[in-house]
C-alpha cells in the first residue's frame, strides 16, 4: 500500500461519519471516561472500608480490571481479519468459495418448532444443489416425526432424516448427524433455532482460511418481547456473543461455539467425535456442554475458532424463571467440566489468553457467588459494613458495559435490561453455580 493510498483511506474513514455520529460516538467517550473515573473512586473507597477485608479488595479489583480487559479487547474484534495472512495462490483458488454444506439438527419432542428451522436452512443464501440438511428425530414423543415426514414428502423431498426409535441424547444425535454429512462444513443448529438466510454465507466465508476450525454466529432470542426476563435475557446475549465471544474471537480463540448456530470443519472434528462422544466425567457420561466440549477439541486441535458478527441466528430462550434456572444448572455444569478439561492444553497453546483471560474467569466464576455472599449477606448481618459499594460497583461497571453496547449497536433497544440483568445475576444466578456443583452428578439434560 502507497502513502497516497493509506492517506486515502484515512481520510475515507474520517469523514464516513456524520456530524451527529462525531456527536454521539464523542459523548460515549466521555461518559465512559467519566465512568471509569467512578469505579475507581467507588473501588477506592471499597479499598478504605474493608481495610480488614483483603481478599474482598483483592477480588472487586480483579473482576473490575478482568471486565475492563474484555471490554477492550471486544474494541478490537474485527471481522475483517477472517481471511489473513493466507499465500496470494490459495486466496485465488478461494474466490469462488462454495463447499458442500450440511446443516445437522438434532431434535427432542421439537414438533411446533421444527418445521421453521428446517424451512430457513433451505432457504439459505447458497447454491442448493451445495446443501445438506439432514434432521435427527431422537426417540420423539410427540409429533415431530410426523412433521419430519409430512415436510420431506410435501416441500423438501432432499430432507435426510435419521429417525432414532428411542432417545439417546444429542450428543448422539450430532455423533450420528456428522457422521452422514457430506459436507465440508457442517452447520450444528439447535431445533428451536435457525440463521438468518441472508447472512448464511458469512458462517461459511471464514473457513476460506484453513486455520480455522470452527465459527459462530450471533444469535439472539427470537421471543426477546414476550416478557421482562425473555428482555434481560435479549440484553445477555448481546454481550455474551458481542463483547465476550468477540474478546475471545480478537485471538481466535472462542472456548464455546454456541450450540445453537455455528459451524465446524468436518474433517477437523470427526477424528475426535467418537472421544468426545464418549466423555466422561467422575465415571459418568457427561450429558450437557456438547458444544464447549467440542469447541475445546478443536481448539486441542491446534485450529482456530472465531465468532462472527455478520452471520445472524435467532433462538427461543426460556420464558419462565424455572426454564431459565434448569438452563443456568445445565450450563454452569457444562462450563465446569469443560474449563477442567480446557486448562490442560490451553497454557500450553496460548499462554497469553490462558493467564490473561480463560485463568482469570475460572477464578472469578467460582469466586463470585463466595463473595456475593459474604458482601450481601455475611458482613451487614454479622459485621454491620454496608454492601452500598458492592453494589454500585457492580452497577457501575454495567454502566460501562451498557456505553460499549451503544456503541457498537446504536439499533438494538435492550440495552436498559443489562441492569435488570446484572441485578438477578448479583443476587440469584450467580448462586446457581453452588446447586450445580452439588448435583454435579445427576447428568439428566434438564430440558425447557
Amino acid at each position: 500500500m502507497t502513502i497516497k493510498s493509506l492517506r486515502r483511506k484515512i481520510h475515507t474513514n474520517l469523514w464516513r461519519f456524520t456530524t451527529s455520529e462525531i456527536f454521539y460516538y464523542t459523548a460515549l467517550s466521555v461518559i465512559g471516561l467519566l465512568l471509569l473515573f467512578l469505579i475507581v473512586l467507588t473501588k477506592s473507597k471499597t479499598a478504605a472500608s474493608i481495610d480488614t477485608e483483603p481478599m474482598l479488595l483483592v477480588y472487586t479489583i480483579l473482576v473490575t480490571t478482568f471486565e475492563l480487559s474484555r471490554l477492550i479487547a471486544a474494541m478490537f474484534y474485527s471481522n475483517t481479519v477472517h481471511i489473513h495472512k493466507m499465500h496470494p495462490d490459495l486466496k485465488a483458488q478461494t474466490h469462488n468459495y462454495e463447499p458442500l454444506v450440511s446443516f445437522v439438527v438434532p431434535c427432542y419432542n421439537e414438533g411446533p418448532a421444527i418445521e421453521k428451522t428446517i424451512t430457513k436452512c433451505f432457504d439459505a443464501d447458497y447454491p442448493k444443489e451445495k446443501l445438506e440438511v439432514i434432521v435427527i428425530n431422537d426417540g420423539s414423543t410427540d409429533n415431530t416425526r410426523e412433521v419430519l415426514y409430512r415436510l420431506q414428502k410435501t416441500k423438501f423431498p432432499e430432507l435426510v432424516i435419521i429417525d432414532f426409535k428411542k432417545n439417546q441424547g444429542k450428543r448422539h444425535g450430532m455423533a450420528e448427524g456428522f457422521a452422514a454429512a457430506k459436507g465440508e462444513i457442517v452447520v450444528q443448529l439447535d431445533s428451536d433455532s435457525y440463521i438468518v438466510p441472508e447472512t448464511f454465507r458469512e458462517l461459511i466465508e471464514p473457513f476460506r482460511n484453513p486455520e480455522i476450525g470452527a465459527v459462530c454466529a450471533h444469535a439472539d432470542p427470537e421471543n426477546a418481547d414476550k416478557n421482562f426476563l425473555t428482555k434481560m435475557q435479549a440484553a445477555y446475549y448481546f454481550l455474551s456473543f458481542r463483547v465476550l465471544k468477540a474478546a475471545e474471537s480478537s485471538f481466535f480463540t472462542v472456548f464455546c461455539c454456541s450450540g445453537c448456530s455455528s459451524a465446524y470443519r468436518k474433517s477437523v472434528v470427526m477424528p475426535i467425535m467418537q472421544t468426545w462422544l464418549h466423555e466422561k466425567f467422575l465415571g459418568l457420561p457427561v450429558t450437557w456442554g456438547d458444544d464447549r466440549a467440542l469447541t475445546n477439541w478443536v481448539l486441542r486441535r491446534n485450529f482456530k475458532t472465531m465468532y462472527t458478527d455478520k452471520a445472524t441466528a435467532f433462538t427461543i430462550c426460556p420464558e419462565n424463571l424455572r426454564q431459565l434456572m434448569k438452563q443456568q444448572v445445565r450450563w454452569k455444569k457444562g462450563w465446569f467440566v469443560n474449563s477442567l478439561n480446557a486448562s490442560k492444553f490451553i497454557y500450553k497453546k496460548n499462554p497469553f489468553v490462558a493467564f490473561t483471560y480463560f485463568f482469570p474467569l475460572i477464578f472469578v466464576t467460582l469466586s463470585t457467588p463466595f463473595m456475593a455472599t459474604k458482601a450481601l449477606i455475611v458482613n451487614p448481618l454479622f459485621y454491620g459494613t454496608s454492601p452500598l459499594f458492592y453494589v454500585l460497583g457492580v452497577f457501575l461497571v454495567s454502566s460501562l458495559i451498557v456505553t460499549f453496547y451503544r456503541a457498537v449497536s446504536r439499533e438494538n433497544k435492550y440495552w436498559p435490561y443489562v441492569f435488570a440483568w446484572s441485578a438477578i445475576n448479583m443476587v440469584l444466578l450467580s448462586f446457581v453455580l453452588f446447586y450445580a456443583l452439588f448435583t454435579i452428578q445427576n447428568r439428566k439434560w434438564g430440558t425447557r
